[in-house]
């Protein structure tokens, strides 16, 4: 289990915490480190447990899911956080995308996928239900930097539309026979010509903007 993804769950409901558990337990690649029933339970945990991913609810009471991602990234936890939840909605599934959220699924999502999910986040890629994509693709999340597309080059578009197909920076770099460091390069300056925050952003404005495969 030296090279298994550390999984921290974060739930307030326990039987879901028990059912994560038994089902990733007995995954080969995978190792549930630890548990919190908060989101501030979660943020400390982190810190001490430094998972690989962490499976966090939205709604918990005291600290929800999007304020305790957001006290991880300003204390620099690196974990790739995926958000397994039961709520749809826009007001709570883009708070969270914003914040850093590394992909975002439902509670009632196949375990053999979940696992899945866990090994994609854990790779670099963004992950997002299909529904969930739907729901942030309307005309309202377009914003202000569908007119910087032009300052796109066209080896930006092609990173970026690479991006939205899931690609790790590693990925990427092969793809294009590019260094990782050139990768990362255009991903930085997509972002800054795009005024986007992180990869997931990048993503949904590429497959918004028709440049995913």
């Amino acid at each position: 289990m030296a090279d298994a993804i550390k999984v921290l769950l974060v739930d307030d409901h326990q039987v879901v915490r028990r059912g994560l558990r038994t089902f990733l337990e007995v995954q080969d690649d995978i190792e549930v480190v630890g548990e919190a029933a908060d989101g501030a339970g979660g943020v400390e945990r982190a810190e001490e447990l430094k998972p690989d991913v962490v499976l966090m609810d939205v709604r918990m009471p005291g600290m929800d899911g999007v304020d305790a991602l957001r006290r991880m990234r300003e204390a620099g936890n690196a974990a790739r956080v995926l958000i397994v939840t039961s709520f749809t909605e826009r007001r709570t599934v883009v708070p969270a995308l914003r914040a850093g959220a590394a992909g975002y699924v439902y509670k009632d999502v196949d375990p053999d996928a979940l696992a899945c999910a866990i090994r994609s986040v854990h790779a670099g890629h963004v992950l997002l239900q299909p529904e969930v994509a739907v729901a942030l693709l309307s005309p309202q999340e377009g914003g202000p930097s569908h007119g910087r597309a032009g300052s796109l080059t066209e080896r930006e578009r092609e990173v970026l539309g690479l991006i939205a197909d899931g690609r790790s920076n590693r990925e990427i770099a092969r793809a294009l026979v590019l260094s990782e460091k050139t990768v990362k390069t255009h991903v930085s300056n997509i972002l800054m010509k795009l005024d986007l925050s992180d990869r997931t952003q990048a993503a949904l404005w590429a497959v918004r903007h028709g440049l995913s495969g």
